[in-house]
């Protein structure tokens, strides 16, 4: 724990996390993102008690919390001197220790409940979306070109805008430090987070969040990606500027979307505003935006198959220099 911290401030630290509930409340969050009623669920405590609680450690700077609607969930805070004096002290106890032990068996019956939420909701809606996957480029070679445009040098951060089932995060969590996935939809938010507890991957997280107005400061990421988003908006061009706002100096955005084509009826019957984007619509935003060598590819779909929509890959870059020990690099 390399991190500098005044002695008031770490005096108020160990008084945060001096107290068994709020020391077990760290402990769970360092596993996943949870709700109120899931902590009072896994710790056998009012919600008035768990809530006093995460009040505490949220002002101590220790927990974050983020609104979902009407719900609201709570993370470990990841940055700061006080966040990482409570990731040393969670890290220094021993995972088989019969109440640390005890919690993780009843979050693991959270999760269970998310996953057949998940399931359910997959269940309702697997036919449409079969349906419209059968229509374009396969999904496993449009993903293995998303990997080959990005992969080409290292990044660290990567937001994705539209984050759906969480696929995005799921496909790059091993190469980043970490990512977020933004969603309107809670039940889709609900679907992604299960993904990611079932995966295991702890360096992803998801919110709530418009894509028109994300609640986050410029030079934020490395990455963004916009996946199989904009043709249900009706202003490309505003979610783009967003999402170049947001990325750091030398930071690429990466928009993947439908080619154009004629399907009325997913406009009709899927809320499709664009039935697909030429090549130089995207770029063009993406250029107004700021952003700088533009790069385009297409997957047609396979020769003899039912599938009818190409799929588009845009790929530019924000042309600031970035900063690095001291010096500008390119």
């Amino acid at each position: 724990m390399n991190a500098q911290i005044g002695f008031d401030d770490l005096n108020a630290t160990l008084k945060a996390t001096g107290e068994e509930t709020r020391l077990r409340i760290l402990c769970l969050l360092a596993e996943a993102e949870l709700t109120v009623s899931e902590l009072t669920e896994i710790l056998r405590q009012s919600q008035p008690r768990i809530s006093r609680h995460l009040k505490l450690l949220t002002e101590a700077q220790l927990v974050e919390r983020f609104r979902e609607g009407s719900w609201a969930f709570f993370r470990r805070a990841e940055h700061g001197p006080a966040a990482a004096v409570a990731a040393h002290l969670v890290g220094a106890l021993d995972p088989a220790d019969p109440i640390v032990a005890r919690d993780r068996e009843r979050l693991a019956g959270v999760r269970a409940a998310r996953v057949k939420m998940a399931q359910d909701y997959f269940r309702r809606h697997a036919a449409e979306w079969d349906r419209i996957r059968r229509l374009h480029a396969a999904d496993d070679a449009v993903e293995a070109e998303i990997r080959a445009l990005l992969l080409d040098r290292p990044f660290r951060s990567l937001l994705d805008l539209g984050t759906g089932t969480g696929r995005i995060l799921e496909l790059f969590s091993s190469e980043i430090e970490r990512g977020l996935g933004i969603d309107l939809s809670r039940e889709m938010l609900a679907v992604a987070r299960s993904r990611l507890d079932h995966a295991g991957i702890r360096n992803c997280s998801v919110r709530q969040g418009d894509i028109f107005d994300l609640s986050m400061p410029r030079d934020s990421f490395d990455v963004v990606i916009i996946h199989q988003v904009l043709h249900f908006l009706d202003d490309g061009g505003r979610a783009i500027r967003e999402a170049a706002r947001v990325l750091r100096p030398q930071g690429r955005l990466l928009v993947v979307d439908f080619a154009p084509h004629e399907l009325e009826f997913l406009r009709e019957q899927y809320a499709h505003r664009r039935l697909g984007f030429a090549p130089e619509a995207v770029a063009q935003w993406m250029e107004q935006a700021g952003l700088e060598g533009v790069v385009h590819k297409s997957l047609a779909a396979e020769p003899g198959s039912e599938r009818e929509i190409a799929v588009s890959l845009w790929l530019a870059h924000d042309p600031r220099l970035a900063i690095a020990g001291g010096r500008e690099v390119a």
